[in-house]
């Protein structure tokens, strides 16, 4: 007696009529923590996405006022910006996170709520195969004349060291030895999760000299991001990539055109497929990959800087000095 009881069943419609109030932003912030990390090597991926990508529109919105007509509109921005790959990433992860949400031990939701169900990908998915000729390459090059000196920089070693947009964008101080001429990749930040070394020709040494000049003790970071996430220099490309379009008149590339591009101009130089795949650091399988350990460091670096001499020939319209890099070829 005085001691007050509780009708389980009707206290579970309370707790769901609650948790049903559930914002977008903690509603993604559960799914991180209590399904991506535990479960997920790529969560990091998903992480950026949410940060750069939804959670500035949705963050405080009620997770389960958010309509199919939002999703669109969420999407046709990403695709607006040149994007529509990563608009295609964003659409995946929004309907996980929303199915994740919607079941019966979670509520966060009502299980009927996905606003991506009926909607489509909103861009088709096939592997690029675009490769920039030589003109494309010489217009883009002029047209970095008109970024800052981090963004041209970092459009430049996309081509020189054909490395991948991320690992590039998150390259530090640390992992460069300039007076050698080798950039080392820690195995957390490849793709593959192997360490890679990459060697670095004359014109990416030089531009890196040119940045370290321009550094503070505080900026551990080539391309540092006033942002707190990485996911703010990512947007800064995104927008230089749609300047660097208008402005040199190649469209439609991205940075992992460039990479590409970098790639099959070596191997119609003559480069062998197996020391170009050596310096992207492609995953290897079978017994081969096992046994062999070599590096490959002598035939990677003559291979960028055979490419740097050529890419130095394209972009400065021939020989003499290459006023498009600011140094003799």
């Amino acid at each position: 007696m005085g001691r007050r009881t509780i009708d389980v069943l009707q206290a579970r419609p309370r707790r769901a009529s609650r948790r049903s109030g559930t914002t977008f932003g903690r509603m993604a912030r559960e799914y991180l923590e209590r399904h991506a990390k535990p479960k997920k090597r790529s969560w990091r991926e998903d992480e950026r996405i949410l940060v750069a990508n939804v959670l500035p529109r949705w963050r405080a919105r009620r997770a389960r006022d958010i309509t199919a007509h939002d999703v669109r509109r969420l999407l046709d921005a990403i695709v607006d910006r040149g994007a529509p790959i990563q608009a295609n990433r964003t659409f995946a992860l929004v309907r996980r996170i929303f199915n994740w949400a919607a079941a019966p031990d979670r509520a966060l939701v009502p299980q009927s709520h996905n606003p991506c169900r009926g909607l489509e990908r909103p861009a088709p998915e096939r592997q690029r195969e675009r490769v920039l000729g030589t003109a494309e390459l010489r217009a883009v090059w002029k047209a970095l004349d008109a970024e800052g000196a981090h963004t041209a920089a970092l459009f430049k070693l996309y081509l020189l060291t054909a490395q991948r947009d991320g690992e590039l964008r998150s390259m530090a101080w640390a992992d460069l030895d300039v007076d050698a001429g080798w950039w080392t990749i820690p195995a957390e930040r490849s793709k593959n999760k192997r360490a890679h070394r990459v060697p670095l020709s004359p014109p990416a040494v030089h531009l890196l000299r040119e940045l370290a000049d321009t550094r503070t003790a505080a900026l551990p970071s080539v391309f540092p991001t006033t942002r707190r996430s990485a996911s703010g220099y990512r947007e800064r490309v995104y927008k230089a990539v749609a300047r660097i379009r208008r402005t040199s008149g190649v469209v439609d590339f991205t940075p992992h055109d460039l990479r590409r591009t970098a790639a099959s101009h070596m191997t119609s130089m003559g480069i062998p497929r197996l020391t170009v795949s050596k310096l992207l650091n492609h995953a290897e399988r079978g017994v081969t990959a096992v046994y062999d350990r070599y590096g490959y460091d002598r035939e990677k670096q003559e291979a960028v800087d055979a490419w740097a001499r050529r890419l130095v020939e394209i972009v400065s319209g021939g020989g003499g000095r290459a006023r498009a890099i600011g140094f003799r070829a």
